[in-house]
């Protein structure tokens, strides 16, 4: 088992869309993760569409208004998979957290993965009106891959070490992955938690889905990091300089 952490480039945007109430602007890192598995390959996240890199506006419409990104065609996920020896056409399952741009825009290049969605996160991105409210596009996530919508927590080789835990809140069905490694357990939270702060003082963002669901995954990262788990969290530029490029033998 081996945990890769994947850099697909930065954004800039409010502080107070990661921190509800703070002044200024915030740059973040975008990750995506690659879990090597006995038997198989998961990648959790992909990262944004290659198109944010040579012209955000086309591709993110009016978020190109709210978002700067610092991102270059070495930087996609599928680039950075290939600079690791990995296929990006040859991953097994592809996990999306939740189905915003900067997670499942990298969506169109690893194309032939199975992509795990909790169900009501793509029944979400599938209505119209819930697809404007949370902002997704379906142009990032509807694309034609082979589908596998789960409800809860999922086991995804069947031996608890990797598994999707439902973290609703951020948006309607968001999604963290636990990792169990010979060297303890790793979560990887994406949005259910962007930074350090949003857990240690329950500081939801500005922009939130449902606040009492992203407050109570919020408690349940609590409870797992209580009971010995380590949480990686889904935005933290100080965590993401301090987080080794692969962790696992």
């Amino acid at each position: 088992m081996k945990l890769h952490r994947l850099a697909c480039g930065w954004l800039t945007g409010p502080r107070q869309g990661f921190l509800e109430g703070e002044p200024g602007r915030l740059r973040v890192p975008v990750p995506a993760w690659l879990i090597e598995h006995p038997k198989g390959t998961v990648l959790f996240d992909a990262g944004m569409h290659p198109d944010v890199a040579t012209d955000p506006r086309s591709r993110l419409g009016a978020l190109a208004n709210v978002f700067d990104a610092e991102y270059a065609a070495h930087e996609t996920c599928a680039a950075r998979l290939a600079q690791r020896g990995f296929d990006p056409q040859r991953i097994d399952l592809l996990v999306n957290s939740h189905l915003h741009f900067d997670h499942a825009g990298g969506n169109a290049g690893i194309p032939n993965a199975r992509l795990v969605v909790q169900r009501k996160e793509w029944e979400a991105g599938a209505d119209p009106e819930l697809a404007a409210r949370n902002g997704f596009d379906p142009k990032d996530y509807d694309l034609g891959h082979d589908l596998l919508l789960v409800a809860g927590e999922h086991d995804l080789f069947g031996d608890g070490l990797v598994t999707c835990l439902p973290s609703p809140g951020h948006t309607p069905g968001h999604q963290s992955l636990r990792v169990r490694l010979p060297a303890g357990e790793i979560v990887l939270t994406s949005d259910a938690c962007y930074l350090r702060k949003t857990l240690d003082e329950l500081h939801l963002p500005g922009v939130v889905y449902d606040r009492d669901e992203m407050l109570a995954s919020l408690w349940r990262l609590r409870a797992l990091q209580a009971a010995g788990a380590t949480l990686w969290f889904g935005h933290d530029p100080e965590q993401w300089a301090e987080l080794p490029e692969t962790l696992g033998t």
